[in-house]
């Protein structure tokens, strides 16, 4: 098992393929120069580092953070982005020339993710289109999509989130290295914001606290979780659990384990930017996007 610190050093070996030096980690991690001095000779005593790549043995002692599967989560209309979906399901609308769930899943090959996961439910059967593209796909049916949030598509996921990320599919993924091939914990992707209307993120120490619907000097949830195995199976049981109450069935997600079990779970917050990843919401913002939907 390797310590927070020695893991933090190793990937950032593994991401920055041209790291020659523990300066340039220092730097890139924002830890001080002799923590990194410190971490890295243990790394190489244990045989995990020389001369700043990365060792069959470093990459042994890596594999159990390698992130095991993804799930997506499309089974909802998007109502709000009527008429593109009034016959195509929101993540297989175009952007570009390229379905917006497209991106999300190539990211996810591109890191080693073999098991991909889409609970569909609205319009299901068009997302067997994707298959010609992605065999490896599995489709997991959401029946009750229109009965409730998306905690019944998390319900109907099951053991899947374990060692998962669970995405909501449509993002627009503009910077794929948002997906990273290994974690040591639990986390959850915002981004850093002065005020937002939308899910916000509160939190000490870059450790969630909580979540509400609006908030100042927090961080916009960007869709985007990352659950290891110890979490998701516990995940797993508080979603049933939260979909059998009265009224649960109206829950999202975001409300399980970052409200209601918070204090069960130690997610962090990894950071991004606006323009790393794009939520469209509307038609119209859609046709901001790309013109192609403009009406000439």
């Amino acid at each position: 098992m390797l310590t927070k610190k020695q893991f933090n050093v190793l990937d950032c070996i593994y991401e920055n393929e041209n790291i020659k030096s523990q300066k340039k980690i220092s730097e890139l991690l924002k830890i001080s120069i002799g923590a990194v001095n410190k971490t890295y000779r243990e790394l190489d005593d244990l045989g995990y580092v020389n001369k700043f790549t990365i060792t069959e043995k470093g990459y042994e002692a890596l594999e159990p953070y390698a992130v095991k599967r993804a799930v997506f989560l499309a089974a909802g209309m998007g109502e709000r982005m009527i008429p593109i979906t009034l016959n195509t399901p929101k993540p297989l609308v175009r952007v570009h020339g390229t379905r917006i769930i497209d991106r999300l899943i190539d990211a996810s090959l591109a890191v080693g993710i073999k098991e991909i996961y889409i609970v569909r439910g609205y319009l299901g059967e068009l997302f067997d289109q994707l298959l010609i593209k992605y065999p490896m796909i599995k489709f997991i049916d959401n029946p009750l999509y229109n009965q409730g949030n998306n905690i019944l598509s998390a319900v109907a996921a099951g053991n899947a989130i374990v060692n998962a990320y669970v995405l909501e599919s449509d993002l627009l993924l503009m910077n794929p290295k948002l997906i990273k091939k290994y974690h040591y914990s639990s986390n959850v992707l915002g981004i850093p914001i002065e005020y937002s209307d939308d899910w916000c993120l509160h939190s000490q120490k870059c450790t969630v606290t909580g979540v509400s619907i609006g908030g100042e000097h927090c961080h916009q949830l960007a869709g985007i979780t990352y659950w290891n195995e110890y979490d998701g199976k516990r995940l797993v049981e508080h979603y049933k659990q939260v979909s059998n109450m009265p009224g649960g069935k109206e829950c999202f997600i975001e409300s399980v384990h970052f409200d209601k079990f918070v204090d069960e779970y130690s997610v962090e917050i990894r950071e991004c930017t606006m323009e790393d990843v794009v939520e469209i919401d509307t038609f119209k913002e859609l046709q901001e996007i790309d013109s192609v939907y403009k009406v000439k």
